[in-house]
């Protein structure tokens, strides 16, 4: 071929790829619900060596409710979020239930760690993990993060790395899920060998009612580590840990107001900022702002995030990410990447039935705008 049709084909070629600028967000849906697919939730994302990125979730196919049948399927993509594969299982379901609720670790090690549950019944609920070192093109045999009796909550996108190297998995547990009088307690269980052994940690952390739910962990520069909590105080709990998260202080409500639902927080490498997604919307039934109002407290919706510059001292105002008070929005994954957030979440309407994942790409520097 000669030079000049060569360098034709070649600026033909560049042209059909779509040139991203720094300041364009990017949406797609990473599954959208079916009758086949009523529920698809709970996932996490990584980006691969070669930059595709690669997102789990809980592919339901028995119902949309938490303990119908699922499995854990994969997809890639090669173009920044905008488009993705064709779903591959990476987990078939090995519970009597389902298998579920995937975090996602490129550990020190490079490993690709990939974290999930599988659930038996209501009272047999347990942690996994899962790695690679082909970078998800093959999986080794699973490890028991929980082997205690019970039923043991990990959240989606919830495990983190310490600067030592120790992995940390929050897990909020009972003995029957729905039980009176058996609230959630959270539990951090620690590996110091990238995720080949386990120990259970030595504080169980309690919050009111139906208790304290759904942990997310923070590291901060000082060493320590935050613990965030669900509850159903109208307040996101909190605790912090000087020993790499074996002990802990006691739980109590942060200045942070939020419904029954999970949120999720993030450290970005690039600023050291603290970035907060979560539902900001609290429904009161009296002005002193002690009685709930139903429906976990509150809509999950909108979907906001919260920047704090101070390791969690101060928040920025709550930003939509998502506003449509017709949909809800939660069990949010986020991965910071170069100059953006990877996020994932549901997409759930208020008076439907099923559950979509969606995706988003957002530059950093829209959440101080």
């Amino acid at each position: 071929m000669k030079p000049f049709l060569r360098h034709i084909l070649c600026v033909l070629q560049i042209s059909a790829v779509p040139i991203l600028a720094a300041d364009e967000p990017i949406s797609s849906f990473i599954a959208e619900a079916s009758t086949e697919h009523p529920r698809n939730s709970e996932g996490d994302i990584v980006v691969l060596r070669d930059g595709t990125l690669f997102a789990a979730w809980s592919q339901f196919y028995g119902g949309a409710e938490d303990h119908a049948a699922a499995r854990i399927v994969a997809v890639k993509s090669t173009d920044g979020g905008r488009s993705w594969s064709t779903p591959a299982t990476i987990q078939e379901n090995q519970g009597k239930a389902n298998v579920m609720s995937v975090s996602l670790v490129r550990s020190a090690s490079g490993d690709v760690l990939f974290f999930y549950l599988i659930k038996n019944s209501l009272s047999d609920l347990k942690a996994y993990v899962r790695r690679s070192s082909d970078d998800t093109k093959s999986w080794s045999e699973a490890v028991l993060i929980t082997p205690e009796p019970g039923y043991h909550v990990m959240n989606n996108a919830r495990i983190i790395q310490l600067k030592s190297g120790r992995l940390l998995a929050p897990v909020s547990t009972c003995g029957t899920v729905f039980a009176k009088d058996d609230p959630f307690r959270t539990i951090v269980y620690r590996s110091d060998d990238d995720g080949k052994t386990w120990q259970r940690g030595t504080t169980a952390l309690t919050a009111p009612k139906r208790g304290a739910m759904e942990p997310g962990l923070i590291e901060l520069k000082d060493g320590r580590v935050m613990q965030i909590i669900r509850t159903q105080t109208g307040y996101i709990w909190n605790s912090y840990s000087s020993d790499g998260g074996d002990t802990w202080s006691d739980a109590k409500a942060w200045n942070i107001e939020a419904p029954e639902a999970p949120t999720s927080v993030t450290r970005i490498p690039s600023t050291g900022d603290w970035l907060m997604v979560l539902n900001p919307g609290v429904e009161w039934k009296n002005p002193e702002k002690t009685v709930l109002g139903t429906n976990h407290g509150g809509a999950r919706t909108p979907l906001a995030a919260m920047i704090s510059h101070d390791e969690g001292l101060t928040w920025s105002k709550p930003k939509n990410i998502e506003s449509d008070p017709t949909l809800t929005f939660a069990y949010t994954s986020i991965t910071p990447h170069q100059n953006r957030a990877l996020l994932s979440y549901y997409v759930f309407p208020l008076k439907g039935k099923y559950l979509s994942l969606k995706f988003q790409s957002i530059p950093l520097d829209w959440f101080n705008r």
